[in-house]
């Protein structure tokens, strides 16, 4: 479905320091640097995979969807994707294919929603049965049932991305790049946006590669991750393998009648404590759970007690830690 082999890119950035005096020579003499975006990125993804694209800012996330939705040509390397080369097929190939960017609009500012999807209806050439059955299936999956007869420049960000994610499915596309996709999303927004990405995965097969710095969605969304960083690709996995080699610790709350003193155990971490409830970090690896609970018993009398993993924010800032990011 997707290859690419070697992937590079650089971008010619102008310098010019603050002042009149430099601003003057700037005119008649220009400093460049050479910023490398992408440098020798490969990477596969297989039909029906939902994958998450993540990295710190300006990691070179937006310039590889670029370059795979066709808007870049690359410095070297291949990239394949349904058999189209991207920038030199782009026409055939975009029919294929559904982008939304966080920051970027391809609906018509000053008409309703639902005049721009029927100028992309056109645009794309859509079947008149599909398109009325897809946008039906937009419509009340993603809730734009009081949006598609406002102007664009009335909704709200959130808004406003719902639709965006709508429009860029109108054609039915076997591939869908998401760039951060629920930016200024409530949160019930973000939940129905997940939903449905999840719904046309599973029901049309859609290739879905997501970008964002909601770690929240990756985690509701992504069984794979592919970390990129300073133009190069540091790791490409499964993100219960990610939880397994950065995810040993557990968080534990504890309720209790009253305790004597501050526990002192092993591979436990007290975060906070007072005479009823302690939250306590516990390294998997140096003592297990069911001995924590164990020696709490013995301890004091306990209420309540409740265990959640790592937050993936926290894995994710260590992965960033390990490959210095």
């Amino acid at each position: 479905m997707i290859k690419i082999e070697g992937l590079s890119k650089s971008f010619k950035v102008a310098k010019r320091s603050s002042g009149l005096a430099n601003s003057l020579k700037a005119l008649f003499y220009r400093e460049h640097t050479i910023v490398q975006a992408l440098n020798d990125i490969s990477f596969s993804i297989e039909p029906g995979e939902i994958v998450g694209y993540i990295g710190p800012n300006g990691a070179g996330k937006s310039t590889t969807i670029k370059v795979m939705s066709g808007i870049l040509v690359p410095d070297s390397g291949k990239c394949t994707i349904m058999g189209y080369t991207p920038w030199k097929e782009r026409v055939s190939y975009v029919k294929n294919i559904g982008v939304v960017f966080g920051q970027r609009s391809q609906l018509w500012w000053d008409v309703p929603v639902m005049d721009s999807f029927e100028l992309l209806r056109d645009i794309y050439k859509i079947p008149l049965q599909e398109y009325k059955a897809n946008v039906e299936l937009l419509v009340e999956t993603l809730q734009l049932q009081n949006l598609i007869s406002t102007p664009v420049r009335q909704l709200s960000l959130g808004q406003r991305m719902r639709c965006e994610i709508a429009a860029s499915l109108l054609h039915s596309p076997s591939v869908l790049f998401l760039d951060e996709p629920t930016i200024g999303l409530d949160a019930l927004s973000k939940i129905a946006v997940r939903n449905f990405i999840k719904t046309i995965n599973k029901e049309k097969g859609v290739t879905v590669i997501l970008t964002t710095h909601d770690m929240n969605d990756i985690e509701a969304l992504a069984d794979r991750v592919i970390l990129i960083g300073k133009g190069s690709l540091l790791y490409d996995g499964k993100l219960n393998e990610l939880r397994k080699k950065f995810g040993a610790t557990k968080m534990m709350t504890v309720d209790y009648r009253e305790a004597s003193g501050p526990f002192d155990l092993y591979g436990v971490t007290v975060l906070s404590q007072t005479s009823d409830r302690a939250v306590l970090s516990v390294d998997t690896e140096k003592i297990m759970v069911s001995e924590v609970i164990s020696i709490l018993s013995g301890m004091v009398e306990i209420l309540d007690l409740s265990i959640d993993s790592q937050p993936i924010e926290e894995i994710i800032i260590q992965l960033y830690k390990e490959y210095q990011v």
